[in-house]
């Protein structure tokens, strides 16, 4: 029982090397030079909470609007690199961090959006404090959307949020995972056991997983909002995001697409929600003196973004449509910025075409993001010893990187449904 309750307050912690793993301290893209700034922000219970704002390396003489991503179950801040590549050259900076019991910051606990929410707290008062942050924006998946829309409904002052697969009552969400892995107990016995839980993490983590109910706080937001949900999904179910929709009091909308709850997400979805911070965070022109895309199409507009059709596109990308036309996908705009050393550290060519990193030593960007959070999975997921020969690490680590599904929130999945079992 006591790793049924492990499933939500400590489930697998991600382990990553600072240095290694996240973005240079300098790097290029779209041919202006950013820096990752490194800061620690310490929350109301004194855990220190390890952190990055993505900025550009020359101030530019004002104030920058700036959004916070904020990672789901058993992720941390590298999660949040794909949030930087698409919206620095937009003039919007990026802040990423680890939660409170989460990476590398202190903490024992997770809460799944209870007190990261005051986490988050402590770290929009930190930008606010800094002089240097007009607008701010919230970007949250998983469990970090579940802590942005509980966090903005107390704080009308946030611009706009991307709510990306967030649920909508915690104990809903528990019993449907019961469903979803055909675990067959009777109702009776699974509700004793959420009850019996919610005993011990009262007692153990502070907080009442009854009260984790996102409708209610929807009732009562009124910051912009655009929720997006993989079609697929069978962790949390694609009806989470609709219900929070429905009661949702401010200017909403929401895009589905293929795939499952930790599936890369699609282009067109990105290039959403570069358009829906553009017109939220009103960033400056860039310094070519033109916006990094054309907001003419107002598929967004400043008064009739939410009219956008829900989104159900495979071959229509009506988004890239407005973009740069010199504009990389994601994808690309990473491959590309990981081999910048290539050429000075004489390590090898990338090749552009086919997105693959050459063979042999690397720099330190010279692996790609999806490979960071495959190894992060492998660990998890992994119960060879630390013994095992690096033949069967690189093996397990391929198998990991062809899986969609191979990730830390199935992984915590799966111990819930374990202990369902023993339980019986």
């Amino acid at each position: 029982m006591e790793q049924l309750v492990n499933f939500i307050i400590r489930p697998p912690r991600a382990e990553y090397d600072a240095e290694d793993e996240l973005l240079d301290r300098e790097f290029m893209l779209k041919g202006r030079w950013y820096q990752r700034k490194d800061v620690e922000v310490v929350n109301k219970q004194g855990h220190v909470l390890q952190c990055s704002h993505y900025i550009p390396v020359v101030p530019p003489g004002h104030a920058l609007p700036c959004v916070i991503y904020c990672h789901g179950n058993s992720g941390c801040r590298m999660d949040g690199i794909e949030a930087a590549v698409i919206l620095l050259p937009s003039n919007i900076t990026v802040f990423t961090f680890d939660f409170s019991g989460s990476g590398l910051s202190g903490g024992e606990h997770v809460t799944l959006g209870w007190n990261e929410k005051e986490d988050l707290r402590c770290v929009v008062d930190y930008l606010r404090a800094d002089g240097n942050v007009s607008l701010i924006g919230l970007w949250g998946r998983s469990m970090g959307a579940v802590t942005s829309l509980m966090y903005a409904a107390e704080d009308p002052s946030i611009a706009g949020m991307v709510l990306d697969s967030p649920f909508s009552d915690l104990i809903d969400l528990m019993m449907e995972l019961v469903d979803t892995y055909k675990v067959r107990l009777p109702k009776f016995t699974v509700k004793f056991a959420i009850h019996y839980m919610r005993r011990v993490i009262l007692k153990k983590a502070k907080f009442d997983i009854m009260e984790l109910n996102t409708i209610k706080v929807a009732k009562s937001c009124f910051v912009p909002a655009l929720l997006g949900h993989a079609a697929d999904d069978d962790f949390v179910r694609p009806h989470h995001s609709d219900r929070i929709l429905a009661a949702y009091a401010g200017d909403k909308n929401i895009i589905k697409f293929e795939g499952d709850h930790n599936s890369t997400r699609p282009q067109f979805y990105f290039d959403s929600i570069n358009i829906f911070f553009h017109n939220v965070l009103q960033p400056p022109m860039v310094e070519a003196g033109s916006p990094f895309f054309d907001t003419r199409h107002h598929y967004f507009g400043k008064d009739n973004w939410s009219t956008l059709l829900e989104a159900d596109y495979e071959e229509d990308n009506y988004f890239t449509a407005s973009l740069d036309p010199a504009a990389c996908g994601l994808v690309d705009a990473l491959n590309r910025l990981h081999c910048r050393k290539a050429t000075s550290q004489s390590q090898g060519e990338c090749s552009g075409t086919n997105n693959v990193m050459p063979a042999g030593p690397s720099p330190p960007l010279a692996r790609s993001y999806a490979e960071s959070r495959s190894r992060r999975a492998s660990r998890d997921l992994s119960n060879d010893s630390e013994s095992s020969s690096s033949d069967e690490v690189a093996s397990t680590d391929a198998a990991t990187s062809n899986s969609n599904n191979s990730t830390d929130e199935n992984f915590a999945g799966c111990c819930y449904l374990s202990f369902f079992r023993c339980a019986r």
